[in-house]
This record gives structure tokens, sequence and C-alpha cells, in this order.
């Protein structure tokens, strides 16, 4: 039986730019096999011998070198055994020890963050990893294997594989030698707060979905956004001029233009301003003009479902109160960012937000040392921070007693 051929379409131009074989269902169930027989000698691997091979990687991505240097640094301390309270004639301690194999899927936008989110930490706890990427960007894991593979780690360690078809992705996921999958993916302030909106085309998973906005300064803050929007170009990203690139692909520009669609059709208005580059973007990719939405509301598909696009909708709302309520009217909860003069007060705004991570007066910037997590449906379990190892390990309890003399 022959297999799939995954084809990777540039979002710029929507001509193929490279190719790659997909698995068949026997060399799939082989690769759990293969990790699980080299869990057995890796799992028994010390910790520093463990780190000495990441950080001989680490050297050969000297682009992501601080980031996950962090991680080795926070992994001397949690992953050390916890010792139990004293007690004469005997000894108490808690063991982290690794789960076994780990699938980790992972998603298109900032595919390098798998290092830092799941695959660092892994493998420092002892695990075996299987990656499986986006076509999107398939590269991405053949280049971070070689990397592990020049150095040191041994076969079988690190394996992935590229595959587009559901029903072969579900396999493995239920293939009990799968210990845990790490999954990455998307959910069936002034002028920061546009770049939070339109940063990497609107494509990022924190990116801000939803804006509300003091009635006092609503007319303002739209005022300087349409200002700022004006000197923003679309175009191809491979140009220096370039601020807005084209969206992953053709179905995500749909979407994203069906909302913007349904929300002026209930009423919102495209207060987005003249720009000569929204209005004649390339031709052939799959552009999406940043746009500005007002007179929004919570019965539009923009303000309820993930848009995952360049879209900055903004309500009118008459106090904080207002504001939270509506900001906790989500299915979702994975970041939220206050924008005031007064910390203070966003401090104790963010204490009443419901989701995982609260910024007050930035956005888009995941932490390395604080923990990344999904509230509601935006997620479960966490990466990243001393936390982050919680998923890649169970916990052993020792209580052991002298032998009486």
């Amino acid at each position: 039986m022959s297999v799939e051929v995954l084809t990777t379409i540039s979002p710029t131009t929507n001509e193929p730019i490279l190719t790659r074989n997909g698995i068949s269902q026997a060399d799939l169930d082989e690769l759990p096999n293969t990790a699980t027989k080299a869990f057995e000698s890796w799992s028994k691997t010390s910790l520093a011998d463990r780190q000495k091979i990441v950080k001989t990687a680490l050297k050969l991505l000297l682009n992501l070198k601080d980031d996950l240097a962090q991680e080795l640094t926070i992994s001397d301390e949690v992953l050390k055994d916890t010792d139990g309270e004293a007690e004469k004639g005997f000894k108490r301690f808690i063991r982290k020890v690794p789960v076994g194999p780990v699938l980790v899927i992972f998603a298109w936008n900032y595919p390098y963050l798998i290092l830092v989110n799941s695959l660092i930490p892994a493998l420092l706890a002892g695990n075996t990893v299987i990656l499986k990427p986006s076509p999107q960007t398939p590269t991405i894991v053949e280049r971070v294997a070689k990397v592990f593979e020049e150095a040191g780690l041994p076969s079988g360690v690190l394996q992935h594989f590229h595959c587009g078809s559901p029903t072969l992705i579900e396999s493995i996921v239920r293939n009990p030698k799968i210990k845990l999958v790490a999954f990455t993916g998307s959910v069936a302030g002034g002028l920061a707060i546009v770049d939070g909106a339109v940063f990497n085309s609107g494509q990022s998973c924190c990116s801000v979905e939803r804006v509300y906005v003091a009635d006092e300064i609503h007319d303002a803050f739209v005022e300087a956004v349409q200002k700022v929007l004006k000197g923003y170009v679309l175009g191809d990203p491979f140009d220096k001029g370039t601020h807005v690139g084209p969206v992953i692909s053709k179905r995500s520009k749909e979407t994203i233009e069906a909302h913007v669609q349904d929300a002026v059709a209930k009423g919102a208005k495209d207060a987005t301003p003249e720009n000569e580059s929204f209005a004649n973007p390339p031709p052939k990719g799959n552009f999406v003009k940043p746009t500005l939405l007002t007179g929004v509301d919570h019965s539009m598909t923009v303000m309820t479902e993930e848009t995952f696009g360049p879209v900055i909708p903004v309500m009118r709302v008459k106090n904080d109160d207002e504001a939270v309520k509506l900001m906790n009217d989500s299915e979702f909860g994975l970041t939220a960012s206050i924008w005031t003069k007064d910390t203070d007060r966003g401090y104790a705004i963010a204490d009443q937000v419901e989701a995982g991570t609260v910024f007050v007066n930035r956005c888009d910037f995941p932490s390395p040392d604080l923990a990344w997590t999904g509230w509601k449906n935006s997620g479960k379990g966490q990466t990243l921070s001393r936390f982050g190892y919680d998923q890649f390990v169970k916990l052993k309890s020792y209580h052991l007693k002298d032998y009486p003399k």
C-alpha cells in the first residue's frame, strides 16, 4: 500500500515548495516499539549524562541557547529526589521517574518552541520522544533530529514522522506503548495591543482575539489604532519593508474573512483605515488585510471563537466589572492582557480573569520561568518553568527501614 505524499504550500504564493512522504501503518506501529526499547536504557542514564547530550545539542542551536539553558538549570532542581520527614531508622523520599515514550504533536506557528515546551523537558526527565510536525513545517523536525544525533543522543530515543492522516495519527495516539501525548495546536494599551493582534499575522496562540476598551477612551483608542494601521505594509514576508505577511492557508483565510463578514452583517463597523497595501496585496497568496472592527458584541463569531488572524474587534465597556465579565464569557482561557496606567489596578483585574497567563501592559510573550498553561478549553496541563517537568514524570515513593541488628 502506497503512503501519502505531503506537500508544503507557500502561503505567499500558494505554490508547492517541498514534499515529504507520509508513513505507512506498519512503520508507524514500529515507532512506539523502538521508543519503548530505547527507553529501557535511556531512562537509566544519569541526569548529568542526559544534560551533557542536550548541552552539546544546544551549541548547534545557538539562537535558542538562552531559553533552553534555563530549562537545563531548572532540571537540576525539579528532577532531584524529594526527602521525606526524617525519622531514626527510616529513610523516606519521593523520586520522579520518566513516564515512558512520549508523542509530541506540534503546530506550524513557532515550531521551534517545541524545544522549550516539550522536547528538552521530556528528554531530561528520561523519556523517549516521537515528534510529529505540521505538514506546513516539516523541515524543523528533521533539523532537530539531526542536531541531537550529532550531539550523541542514542538511537531510538528521538524519532519523528510525517503524516497528514487523522486516522493514522489517532492510531499512534491510542497505542498503549505511548504513555503521554503532548499536543499543541488550534482549538475547533494602545499601540502594543495592535501589535499583539496583528503580530505574526495574528497567528500566535496567545494573540489578542478580543479588545475591551473603557467608554471614556474608546474613540481615542480607535483613532490611535487607525493611525498605526495606516503605516502597516501587507505583503511578501521576504520583503524587509513588510509588517504583515500571509496567513498559513486558504482555509485560514476563508475562516478569518467569514468571521469579519459575520460581524459586519450583525452590525459591526469595519473601521480599518485606507491603506494601499491592504487594498492591493500580492495576488496569489493567502493575504488577509489587518481589520479593525468596532461596535462588536458577543453575538458575533469573532468574539466567541478563535479567529487566529489579524483582526482587532473592539468593544466598548462601561467599567472594569463589565470588562472582566465579558473577558470571562468564553470557553477559552490561554492568555489575557490588561492595559492601564495604574498597575495596581491592572493586577487587581488580572486576579479576576479566568486565564492561565495574564499580562499587564504587554502581551504575547511566553516566559521560560513561568508556567504556560491553558484554562477551560485552551488546554490541560502545563509546559515551561519547573512545573512543566511535572508532565513528563510520575512519582514513586520510597520508604526504607533499617534491618534490625
